[in-house]
């Protein structure tokens, strides 16, 4: 699948200089179709296999920091590798997915393409990698600090009796933490949830 120099121009938008040649061989090697898509609040990325003449589609949240942007690629790479081994004979985020991407991300830290903080997190990570970055709290921390400023915070850094709110505009008040979630109350209800700590919010 050849890629226009338009398309070529583009992915320096998204990815790290650095990386973009191997990302570029891998959407020939693979003959992926690469989706770069708005925010989504439910999924970061996702893998389609190739079917009726169809190529392999990957997409990514277009919204994410480029370091970001790269590590979801590469997640969704191992998927597409996984697959071609296994079919659906193995658990989509097993032990087989989980050493794909392992080598997948040494590919790239060798080559020194990512900040020494999110390098860190990442070999913390590489021997237990989870199904997403959202749930990996030391490598989300690390990503984030790579996002525009938008004036968000994390639930973690919210302090008892201060209020936040969700980009669904829900206003909650923190009450206290519970082992690894935190008990809020949503001021219009008055129902309790339990937030991540990683959860993004703006302190009202």
């Amino acid at each position: 699948m050849a890629l226009v120099d338009h398309e070529l121009n583009a992915l320096y938008h998204f990815v790290p200089a650095d990386a973009v040649q191997d990302v570029v061989d891998f959407l020939h090697s693979y003959k992926i179709h690469l989706k770069v898509k708005k925010d989504r609040t439910t999924v970061l990325g996702d893998y389609r296999p190739a079917h009726n003449g169809k190529p392999h589609t990957i997409s990514v949240n277009g919204t994410l920091n480029k370091y970001h942007f790269l590590i979801t690629f590469i997640h969704e790479l191992a998927h597409l590798v996984n697959y071609l081994n296994h079919q659906r004979n193995v658990n989509p985020h097993g032990r087989e997915w989980k050493t794909v991407f392992a080598t997948l991300l040494n590919r790239f830290t060798t080559k020194k393409i990512f900040p020494p903080d999110i390098e860190e997190a990442i070999q913390q990570s590489i021997h237990n990698l989870s199904a997403s970055t959202c749930s990996d709290p030391v490598l989300y921390r690390a990503l984030l600090k790579y996002d525009e400023n938008m004036g968000m915070t994390l639930v973690e850094n919210i302090r008892p009796g201060e209020l936040f709110r969700t980009t669904k505009g829900g206003v909650f008040k923190m009450l206290t933490k519970r082992r690894t979630r935190y008990e809020c109350t949503e001021i219009k209800s008055g129902k309790k949830y339990l937030f991540p700590g990683i959860y993004e919010v703006f302190k009202e």
